[in-house]
């Protein structure tokens, strides 16, 4: 199961005027571990940057759901609340879940949830929205080969797999009595 983790990543940016200045820079990816989120922003932040790079940090986030429109850059953070019943005991649950979206301001960051949510058979309240620091989002691509993305079960056979090939000499020593 692929999760999303915020990873930042510190390199030196040319700014618009020339000069270089060492920035820290948020950007999402959609990764099935810490691991692999590392390898992808190496991937995928390489090709753009000048120098070196250091990641200093990786965290999951939980994002019920992103959505992006192509004609916006920044990023919105949406607390949606709803109220639904517990299933054990009848008492009622407030949830709440957040969600990323593209839009140009506040507003219309509102308006698209708003319409994206449309559908949802509860009633639902949207208490908070922010901005983010978020860059860019690299979702899930699959590799040439893959149908599907892997789940979290199959990358684990795979990475014992890989470590029950792996041949350890280890000698005990003489017990004395």
């Amino acid at each position: 199961m692929n999760s999303w983790h915020t990873v930042k990543v510190k390199y030196t940016k040319q700014l618009q005027d020339g000069t270089l200045k060492r920035v820290t820079e948020p950007y999402l990816v959609n990764s099935i571990s810490f691991t692999d989120a590392e390898a992808r922003i190496h991937q995928e932040v390489g090709e753009f940057t000048r120098g070196e790079f250091l990641v200093t940090s990786i965290a999951k986030t939980d994002f019920a759901d992103i959505f992006h429109y192509d004609d916006a850059e920044v990023w919105y953070k949406a607390k949606v609340s709803y109220v639904t019943e517990d299933a054990d005991g009848g008492k009622e649950k407030k949830v709440s879940n957040n969600f990323l979206i593209s839009a140009h301001n506040v507003k219309e960051a509102y308006e698209r949830i708003e319409e994206s949510l449309k559908g949802l058979q509860v009633d639902f309240d949207i208490p908070a929205i922010s901005v983010t620091p978020i860059l860019e989002i690299f979702p899930y691509v699959a590799m040439e080969g893959e149908d599907e993305e892997p789940t979290q079960s199959e990358s684990y056979a795979e990475e014992e797999a890989a470590a029950s090939s792996i041949n350890v000499a280890y000698v005990a020593p003489d017990e004395e009595e």
